[in-house]
């Protein structure tokens, strides 16, 4: 089923094609040009930071194997779990080695690696491998708070994940479910456009379901749940920090209030869901246990059963709701860029430009629309070419609805905070929400989450976070406009 715009990209990608159609009629695209100058480097090996498991199926099926057919270059992927990988990173550039050229990062890594001087500044490659061009397609949210750092060019943006509410179709529009949510609530059955709603549509199916089916769950394991509490957070008008004294206001009253929210959303919530990961919530949602769910862009692809027979996505259960499933913006109505991942050079690497060629080459429109398709990617669609494909939107019935969804969640979507030492704030932070959701009080959780806020800022350098937390907060998305 996937091999059609498999084999149409390495036919499109083939040299000999490629030399015969960069004709005086047309300009030979981003991908055809990092292919002829990677050639040069036929023989060499890349070694490349990624994902591991589930994420690393894309470079190691997809993506890589086409590169080395095309160029002659072997690439080498490295996996390693996403929260080992940011030590590793910065151990190696400390020790110099030169044992990684591509590095695959999160986006809130971006002002770490960036001032430490472990990643590459990449305008003079962009500039002599005409990728400007192609780089002005990417959605303004991915383009202005993931690539660069101080002005210049340090990641290539390489995942369009954003958080989005999935919800029952047919539950929502059900005349008996609708007419008593009147009843009860005063307003029409439709998906949250408040926190509150979003509690109220929860209990009422609930009240109306339970066991058999519950109002909403979700990932709540704490190493993913800070994603959204950082959403639900600034939409609610919260603020991480006090822009002058760069004192943490974590724990203001939205602050706890959210908090609190969140925990008193589990009452509604499957019993046990409180310790949810991807694979139990996956569950929960493809089985048809729930009636909403927030969630990053693959699962509007496996809710339709695109991953049905493909071995490596054995993981994922089949679907029992396609057809069922719409999108909306989650409560609030500004998204979390959550998570994601860009691909930068290394400095320590003794390939630079090699390095670089591989990362024009997977993000260029014409290889990326391929990768965002694919069931087993966990790349999502980040570019303006990608919402518009007719081939992506004829994929399932509600595909278009889908895309154009993710489209407007990404024109005023959230980027993760990303400062010096963000890494440390965001374990300080999981500790914090993993204790809240253990019983201890919001407020007690989120006082002592900000005196280790002030303490890790205070280690860093309060006029060096300042500056930093100025550079990300000027990104147009940082804070919802009032």
């Amino acid at each position: 089923m996937r091999l059609p715009f498999i084999l149409r990209g390495i036919v499109a990608l083939a040299l000999t094609a490629a030399s015969t159609m960069a004709s005086a009629q047309q300009a030979a695209d981003a991908a055809q040009i990092a292919v002829e100058a990677a050639r040069k480097y036929s023989g060499q090996t890349l070694n490349m930071t990624w994902p591991g498991g589930v994420g690393a199926l894309d470079p190691k099926l997809h993506t890589v194997p086409l590169f080395e057919k095309l160029t002659g270059v072997k690439v080498n992927v490295i996996e390693a779990p996403p929260p080992e990988m940011f030590p590793k990173i910065m151990v190696e550039h400390r020790a110099r080695t030169g044992a990684y050229d591509v590095v695959s990062m999160i986006p809130s890594w971006l002002a770490d690696l960036a001032s430490a001087g472990a990643i590459e500044p990449l305008d003079g490659f962009v500039k002599k491998y005409k990728f400007g061009a192609e780089l002005a397609q990417i959605e303004p949210a991915y383009r202005d708070s993931q690539m660069k750092w101080d002005g210049k060019i340090f990641g290539i943006p390489d995942d369009g994940d954003v958080l989005i509410l999935y919800y029952r179709k047919d539950l929502f529009g059900d005349p008996a479910n609708r007419s008593a949510f009147k009843a009860k609530y005063g307003y029409e059955l439709a998906p949250p456009k408040t926190w509150q709603q979003f509690s109220e549509i929860g209990n009422f199916f609930t009240d109306r379901y339970a066991p058999k089916l519950y109002g909403a769950g979700m990932i709540r394991r704490a190493s993913l749940l800070h994603y959204f509490f950082q959403e639900r957070f600034r939409n609610e008008g919260g603020r991480f920090f006090d822009p002058a004294s760069m004192k943490s206001t974590v724990n203001s009253d939205i602050g706890i209030k959210v908090l609190a929210g969140m925990v008193a959303d589990q009452k509604f919530m499957p019993p046990g869901s409180q310790d949810w990961g991807v694979p139990e919530s996956l569950n929960g949602w493809l089985s048809g246990n729930l009636a909403m769910t927030l969630w990053w862009p693959p699962v509007g692809r496996w809710s339709e059963g695109l991953q049905a027979g493909e071995k490596a996505m054995a993981f994922v259960p089949r679907s029992q709701i396609a057809g069922k499933v719409g999108y909306a913006l989650p409560p609030g109505g500004r998204p979390e860029l959550a998570l994601g991942w860009s691909l930068a050079v290394a400095s320590s690497s003794k390939k630079k430009e090699l390095a670089y060629l591989f990362i024009q080459f997977a993000n260029s429109e014409q290889v990326s629309i391929d990768r965002v398709q694919l069931p087993y990617s966990l790349r999502d669609p980040f570019r303006s070419s990608h919402f518009s494909s007719p081939q992506y939107r004829a994929l399932w019935p509600t595909a278009g609805e889908y895309l154009d969804l993710l489209k407007s969640a990404a024109q005023t979507a959230l980027p993760d905070l990303s400062i010096r030492n963000t890494f440390q704030y965001e374990e300080s932070l999981i500790r914090a929400l993993q204790r809240a959701s253990s019983g201890v009080s919001p407020k007690v959780c989120l006082d002592d989450l900000a005196k280790e806020w002030d303490a890790i800022t205070q280690r860093t350098g309060v006029d060096k976070q300042r500056e930093a937390y100025k550079i990300w907060a000027s990104s147009p998305n940082a804070y919802p406009k009032k």
